[in-house]
């Protein structure tokens, strides 16, 4: 268990060219990442057993969420249930946080979606 996380540059974990990830906290049921998503990349579609609650920071995206598109601004949040398919078209430069619950243990190892 990370209780606490202090801010940092440091620890980002290169998913995907120009995706970034930290896993910043995680209990027993939940965990939280930080996203840096880099203006014309994409997210690719995909889909996991955890429920994906997000926020988004900063930025601007197209979440597709199930085959449906949605314009995602600074201020937004979404809720992706389990087994969905999803992804994501990055329009500018875009800072998101998201939990995901159960814990993703994949994000605890270090590895990618």
């Amino acid at each position: 268990m990370k209780q606490v996380y202090k801010a940092s540059e440091y620890d980002y974990l290169n998913v995907l060219e120009g995706i970034k990830r930290k896993t910043l906290v995680f209990g027993s049921n939940s965990l939280m990442t930080e996203f840096r998503l880099e203006k014309g990349k994409n997210l690719p579609l995909h889909r996991h057993s955890n429920e994906q609650t997000g926020y988004l920071i900063s930025g601007h995206i197209i979440l597709n969420i199930d085959g449906q598109n949605f314009e995602m601004h600074a201020g937004d949040s979404w809720c992706i249930p389990g087994d969905t398919e999803h992804g994501a078209e990055i329009i500018e430069n875009s800072i998101a946080i998201e939990v995901f619950c159960p814990v993703r243990e994949d994000y605890l190892l270090g590895r990618s979606l």
